[in-house]
């Protein structure tokens, strides 16, 4: 009986895993709309972007700016589980500490040197990796990481994500830079710091580069 009861546990943790993500579609196709699209209203508009070949403004605090491709600007994503992002970085740029919670990243590097790495969950363990033109690297779904421009010029990176809104949580805008902000007693205690040092932070303007 024991046995039985341990093998549904498992069946209802990984069902609980398999619907965390996108579901797999039920017809070739279902367009977003602010009203019902029939099929028969469906153009190929509806499945078309353009722009992504040209730079995002990365002046700005983070030197780095990413242009998203998901279901918000390209509505024939939705229900197809994949989204696309470029990211450009001026020399130095960076893609700070975040996470998707609904997807895993795979990034190609299409111009210059960058530095590149995640975090597990706990015990947390990091995983780094330098990038030249044309290599790819995997950010798996929910982890934090990071990309950082170490070369002597701008760099332009391509993303594809297994959702088609994966959502980004910036980790120093969440903490520090959140509306309402988060108690500073509780922070000071969470991060072992002074709680001058959360005010300060909290203080700040948190550059948001999507």
């Amino acid at each position: 009986m024991a046995s039985y009861a341990f093998a549904f546990v498992v069946l209802v943790l990984a069902s609980t895993k398999a619907f965390a993500s996108d579901p797999s579609p039920l017809q070739d196709f279902c367009v977003a709309d602010n009203t019902t699209k029939e099929p028969g209203h469906v153009k190929a508009d509806d499945f078309f972007f353009s722009g992504l070949d040209k730079p995002g403004d990365t002046k700005n605090a983070l030197g780095s700016k990413v242009t998203p491709v998901n279901v918000n600007n390209l509505f024939g994503l939705n229900t197809l589980g994949i989204s696309l992002v470029r990211v450009d970085f001026a020399r130095r740029g960076l893609n700070p500490p975040h996470t998707h919670p609904r997807a895993t990243e795979v990034l190609t590097l299409l111009q210059g040197k960058l530095y590149v790495g995640f975090v597990t969950s706990n015990p947390p363990k990091l995983f780094t990796k330098i990038l030249n033109k044309g290599d790819v690297f995997v950010f798996p779904e929910g982890l934090i990481h990071f990309q950082l421009n170490i070369g002597h010029e701008n760099a332009v990176a391509i993303a594809a994500l297994s959702s088609q809104n994966p959502g980004v949580v910036t980790v120093a805008n969440a903490v520090f830079g959140s509306k309402p902000v988060i108690n500073d007693d509780l922070l000071a205690k969470a991060f072992q710091v002074d709680k001058k040092v959360v005010d300060y932070l909290q203080s700040q303007f948190w550059t948001d580069n999507n």
